[in-house]
């Protein structure tokens, strides 16, 4: 059943804004009397009929309730170094899918893109509407948080996850090693092209990170945040 989000679930009767209503009415060619649910991110989904449609507006009605099940028992936030061109637009999408939590775009001294404040903030703005697009194409309880780009040294400062996982082309341990099923908050650190250089694997293994491989080979940084979350869903139990 198609999947939005909402800001907040009033009683009675919803009314959809003019970019959803065109999307249900246009995009979806839905009708009066089709089904579809509604989410605010407070873990419930609230089925809806159509009311009324057009492609300005689309009424509903709520029929019921019920608790939200694809959210993951675990939460993980991707430290995605920032890549080249759109390839964090793909990294977002399918990272969403996947179950991520929330997503930190973050400057390492490899980084060759490094948009100035009004870039960034025009970026961020894209990569929050990739998120919410992804969020309900694949029923997600939540829209992951898009954070805005920061330095290296500042995201690791801040990042209070029960667990610290760098990927290193350098080598590491299995993740079947690291994870306990049970974890409830991990972070994830990839580098952008080229890596991170040694001084930063040392400033993030110093915050207690545990250092992880993904295998023999060596797999583009759009590639390895999708690589690992999947493995990471595998190993608490959420691929189930």
């Amino acid at each position: 059943m198609q999947k939005l989000f909402v800001d907040f679930i009033p009683q009675g009767k919803v009314f959809l804004n003019e970019e959803q209503s065109c999307h249900i009415a246009r995009s979806l060619r839905m009708k009066v009397g089709d089904m579809l649910t509604l989410t605010c991110g407070d873990g419930d989904d609230y089925g809806c009929i159509i009311d009324e449609i057009n492609s300005e507006h689309v009424i509903l009605s709520v029929c019921y309730k019920q608790a939200n099940n694809s959210e993951p028992t675990v939460k993980v936030s991707l430290f995605q170094g920032v890549p080249k061109n759109d390839k964090m637009e793909d990294i977002i999408q399918k990272c969403t899918e996947l179950g991520i939590t929330s997503i930190k775009p973050v400057l390492t001294r490899r980084s060759v893109s490094r948009p100035d404040e009004k870039a960034a903030k025009k970026k961020q703005i894209r990569y929050r509407k990739i998120a919410l697009e992804a969020a309900q194409q694949s029923g997600r309880g939540i829209v992951p948080e898009i954070c805005e780009m920061e330095m290296l040294e500042q995201a690791v400062k801040k990042d209070n996850s029960d667990l610290k996982i760098l990927f290193y082309e350098g080598g590491g341990e299995p993740l079947t090693k690291i994870i306990d099923r049970d974890i409830k908050s991990i972070s994830i650190y990839i580098g952008p092209e080229g890596g991170f250089e040694e001084s930063e694997v040392k400033l993030i293994k110093d915050s207690g990170a545990a250092v992880a491989t993904l295998g023999k080979r060596i797999l583009r940084t759009q590639t390895a945040p999708v690589t690992a979350l999947t493995a990471i869903m595998l190993l608490t139990g959420n691929l189930e």
